[in-house]
């Protein structure tokens, strides 16, 4: 049973909820694994789209830049499916990325409504400058909570998230 912060039920007894944080005292939030988890991604995208502001990429283009370099050709919609990018978005975020010239979309042979992604020369160069920038932020936080639960993160959020 989860009890406000200083509650107490008999005298001596301790109290069972986090400290308030901020002067707010989140009550069953501390024990929920989903707002935890969604307030820890806040946190980490924030540090990283302020990282790649400079070069005006945001975390989805970052990402479809990632997937498309270590798996060139494939179609836009398996790269929207990769990512869980809703596919009329995708084609908007893969449409400003070609027109800045770091995508090409090919059309493919067998079928000419369909287009292969590839990254172009600039692309490449481009991914090479952000992945230098995340694995300074990758760095932060392993610095923030230690190697070894930097580690340990990633099996049970991988399983949860259907990932393998």
């Amino acid at each position: 049973m989860v009890r406000r912060q200083g509650a107490r039920d008999e005298p001596g007894e301790q109290a069972t909820s986090e400290p308030a944080v901020g002067g707010v005292d989140y009550g069953a939030l501390h024990h929920h694994l989903g707002y935890v988890l969604r307030r820890a991604q806040i946190a980490i995208f924030s540090d990283l789209f302020e990282a790649f502001a400079a070069l005006r990429i945001t975390l989805a283009q970052y990402s479809i830049l990632v997937i498309v370099d270590q798996n060139p050709g494939l179609f836009q919609t398996q790269v929207a499916d990769a990512l869980g990018i809703k596919k009329t978005n995708f084609v908007a975020v893969i449409v400003a990325l070609e027109r800045r010239g770091y995508v090409r979309r090919t059309p493919m042979a067998h079928d000419r409504r369909s287009y292969g992604l590839y990254l172009s020369d600039e692309g490449q160069a481009l991914l090479r400058q952000l992945n230098e920038i995340a694995g300074r932020h990758e760095a932060r936080l392993i610095a923030a909570v230690g190697t070894e639960a930097y580690a340990a993160l990633f099996a049970p959020l991988r399983l949860i998230a259907g990932l393998k």
